[in-house]
């Protein structure tokens, strides 16, 4: 079996529920209060940097950011961009032609339908242009405080890996989070487990001797 670049062969073990609260009360003690490497001031510009987001790095984000939101950072002035005025500002991003044309449409449908107003329920976020699942996931956990997980790619790696959340797609290990995980740290899960897999748990080569919860992992690969 290969998890997104992880080239063992392995059974995937569950993680035992005291080694789970165990795992969250250390990454709470090494990191009391995380939060996402994206740069915003506003619920739109995170809503904004989150579409950016999809295949590009937090550091390409918020240095096409750091151009864009001086100039324009509400629905308002960037509907006023228009496709092509805003693509010079998004341009170092992957697929900034397409996440442009989202953009404009997200800032029309936040205008027209919510008084500029980034909305707080799911169904309404998945409706605008260029939002899913997981960026709407993001919205709702750091800007209303929501217990949802956003399982990008190394949350997927190391929910497997580790046995915290086993499952074949996205949403299995998205269910399996909400349910293992120890609901006192529901809400700043998401941003523990993203850290971990970006900077230790990463695909190809695991900081295994550097990772605090090293003896709670199940990886045989460690």
């Amino acid at each position: 079996m290969q998890w997104l670049g992880v080239r063992h062969t392995f059974e995937i073990i569950a993680m035992r529920p005291a080694d789970r609260l165990e795992m969250f009360n250390r990454l709470r003690a090494a990191n009391p209060n995380p939060t996402t490497e994206l740069n915003y001031t506003t619920p739109f510009e995170l809503l904004v940097s989150v579409v950016l987001s999809a295949q590009a790095t937090d550091v390409g984000v918020n240095k096409a950011t750091a151009r864009l939101y001086p100039i324009a950072n509400t629905p308002e002035t960037i509907f006023a961009l228009g496709e092509e005025g805003l693509i010079p500002y998004i341009n170092t991003i992957g697929l900034f032609r397409s996440k442009a044309k989202h953009l404009i449409g997200l800032c029309a449908m936040l205008i027209e339908k919510h008084n500029s107003q980034v909305p707080s329920d799911r169904t309404s976020l998945e409706a605008l242009p260029g939002v899913g699942r997981k960026t709407a996931n993001v919205i709702l956990n750091t800007i209303f405080k929501q217990p949802t997980m956003a399982v990008d790619t190394h949350i997927f790696r190391l929910g497997n890996r580790t046995g915290l959340a086993p499952g074949k797609t996205v949403l299995d290990v998205e269910k399996k989070l909400l349910k293992n995980i120890p609901k006192a740290f529901l809400i700043d899960a998401h941003h523990w487990l993203i850290l971990h897999g970006r900077y230790v748990c990463q695909a190809r080569k695991p900081k295994c001797h550097e990772c605090i919860i090293n003896d709670l992992c199940e990886y045989s690969g460690k």
